[in-house]
């Protein structure tokens, strides 16, 4: 490994971090030195590794807040926060939002990354190494039909992540983004199967189609993103901030 990509002595935060994207992103995180702290929703971290210190917020309940300052103040460095803990809504167009909704998702993919990173700020700026990466994604950029709301929070990802690697520059923390394109998660599948329930394609024929799109003829893997986390994390990215770093095998 290039020393210059080695976590040794770190501490990383990953919000969302029990399964998936989060999970491997911790786990990269681990096999490059860092020490881990998962945070996800109670009742889902029974298999995480021994060495992980878990714990349990519901990042879309009111008291996620102050849940999220009492962690922070329980450490009083932390090195990397990885704020990728997120939620897709079905595929609904403009005129079919829901209200409930809308305020539930955008509490965990808006107000929870910018809570999180708020509550870490004065853990991370005694750090000679901050780095702070928020989960966005090619829909923070690139719009598709029928998800007018996760679009809408992704794109807020990334103006969350511009101003605070404006407001927190000064600090030595750097702040930047991932945006991951069609990763082949158990999320995404439960959604393309619930959508070929519906009438839609099958849900290989779908994945076909995707990886078709891309520049590589395959989708971006969970390790990709990792990968690229592990990259924003480390002194290899130490002369870049408001950044987003897209990782989608060439599909936008």
């Amino acid at each position: 490994m290039s020393e210059v990509q080695d976590l040794s002595g770190r501490k990383a935060v990953v919000t969302g971090a029990a399964r998936g994207i989060g999970r491997a992103i911790a786990e990269r995180l681990e096999r490059a030195g860092a020490s881990i702290v998962a945070i996800d929703r109670p009742g889902q971290m029974d298999d995480l590794p021994k060495a992980w210190q878990a714990i349990g917020i519901d990042l879309a309940e009111e008291g996620a807040g102050a849940a999220l300052a009492s962690v922070a103040a329980a450490h009083a460095q932390v090195d990397i926060l990885v704020a990728n803990a997120g939620v897709v809504p079905p595929w609904r167009g403009v005129a079919e939002i829901d209200r409930a909704e809308w305020q539930r998702v955008m509490a965990i993919n808006t107000w929870a990354v910018a809570a999180a990173l708020g509550a870490f700020v004065p853990s991370l700026s005694r750090s000679a190494h901050a780095s702070a990466i928020l989960m966005a994604s090619i829909a923070g950029y690139k719009a598709h039909p029928k998800q007018v709301l996760y679009t809408a929070s992704k794109h807020a990802v990334i103006g969350i992540m511009r101003c605070a690697a404006l407001d927190l520059g000064a600090q030595g923390i750097r702040v930047n983004a991932l945006a991951p394109g069609p990763v082949a998660t158990d999320a995404l599948l439960a959604r393309l199967d619930a959508r070929h329930a519906g009438g839609g394609p099958a849900t290989d024929a779908a994945l076909r189609a995707l990886a078709h799109e891309t520049a590589l003829g395959r989708m971006a893997s969970e390790e990709d993103v990792a990968n690229a986390a592990h990259f924003l994390a480390s002194d290899a990215s130490a002369g870049m901030t408001g950044a987003v770093l897209p990782v989608e095998a060439g599909l936008a």
